[in-house]
């Protein structure tokens, strides 16, 4: 391990950072509603000494920049500070038990930006401008949503590197998942609920359709690779009726070598033959987004440093895929190269039990200022 970062990794300090870490969970900043956790950041890297560029999305809503080094960054620190809406909002604030840190955002990603703040801090107070390495910071809004806070940023750079501290429970994914969104309609008649065969229940026809797919070879969890996840149905309120219209949404994760273009293919031709089975049915299906996956491979100096870098720390390194979506593919599809790495597991995100274990948040913080001088 070189002089340098260890002077940076002696310079990570745990109450700063749990004491940053609690802050950033107890800032209530869903989608939409991102200024009040930005301003806090944009304070406390000031205070550093780092100038902070907002770089506007649309009315009150930025993100934060910064940069350090000399030249352009060959590598960007990537972390959205929206959450999810709370469950409750009385009860979405941190709270610390046994080591392990709760509340809404902990895992997905404050874990992850309270990391990346701390590394900065620590490479603002170990070197001289002149040692600091050429990198950048982003503190991203709008993940949860559509991504516009990366979008944005992304117009104007487009960093050789990036590493978005997502919860991978600290694996290195140098590999990303694709996403394909489908959405079904189903059409009926209506009649009065206590005649129903007078009508036709679109909600009976969409519930058939959904058996069909996942009948299907692709969509069996015992057999396919595809994660399948029917996210919402809803069906027409109009009351004591049989119900004229069914929508359901469904997320589709694609192993980083699947097509979501083949894969729309696939399931059109499953919706047109579900018409054979299903009698009387009339079904719609669109896709509204879709992003392929990718695979980075190990042979890179991001993966030199790790594998370094983890024996030193005492840590297993890991490698996989990222499961879910990111702002990683929107990275990827840009021409970055992202590495998707943070504390916390995927498991527990979006859930009334989100978590991450406070040695995590540290670890990544060492790992995420090794990378920078990587």
């Amino acid at each position: 391990m070189n002089e340098r970062l260890e002077r940076v990794l002696a310079a990570i300090d745990p109450v700063r950072l749990k004491e940053s870490f609690l802050e950033l969970v107890d800032i209530y900043s869903p989608s939409g509603k991102e200024e009040d956790i930005q301003l806090y950041l944009e304070e406390r890297l000031k205070q550093a000494g780092f100038a902070v560029e907002r770089q506007e999305v649309e009315e009150e809503r930025y993100n934060l920049v910064a940069t350090m080094g000399k030249g352009e960054p060959g590598l960007y620190l990537v972390g959205h500070v929206d959450t999810v809406p709370a469950w409750d909002l009385e009860e979405f604030g941190a709270r610390e038990e046994g080591g392990t840190v709760f509340g809404l955002g902990s895992a997905d990603m404050k874990g992850g930006c309270a990391a990346m703040l701390e590394c900065w801090l620590a490479l603002a107070q170990a070197l001289p401008e002149a040692e600091r390495p050429p990198v950048g910071l982003l503190f991203a809004i709008g993940e949860e949503e559509n991504g516009d806070g990366s979008a944005r940023f992304l117009k104007s750079c487009r960093p050789p590197w990036a590493v978005i501290g997502e919860p991978t429970a600290l694996a290195a994914c140098f590999a990303h998942y694709g996403y394909l969104e489908a959405g079904f309609v189903t059409h009926g008649v209506k009649s009065h609920s206590s005649l129903p065969e007078l009508g036709h229940n679109a909600v009976e026809s969409m519930l058939r359709v959904l058996l069909h797919l996942g009948s299907d070879a692709l969509f069996r969890r015992e057999e396919s690779e595809i994660v399948y996840s029917i996210r919402e149905m809803r069906s027409s309120q109009k009351g004591f009726v049989v119900p004229d219209r069914c929508e359901a949404w469904i997320d589709l994760h694609l192993p980083p070598e699947r097509d979501p273009a083949a894969l729309e293919k696939a399931i059109r031709t499953l919706v047109a033959g579900a018409k054979r089975y299903i009698p009387g049915l009339e079904v719609s299906v669109d896709f509204d987004f879709a992003s392929s996956g990718y695979h980075l491979g190990t042979g890179n100096h991001l993966a030199a440093a790790l594998k370094e870098l983890y024996p030193r720390l005492g840590l297993p390194l890991k490698l996989d895929a990222f499961r879910s979506h990111s702002d990683g593919n929107l990275f990827y599809a840009a021409g970055c190269r992202p590495l998707i790495l943070g504390p916390g597991a995927l498991e527990v995100c979006h859930t009334p039990e989100e978590q991450v274990p406070f040695a995590e948040v540290l670890e990544a913080a060492r790992v995420y200022a090794a990378l920078c001088l990587a």
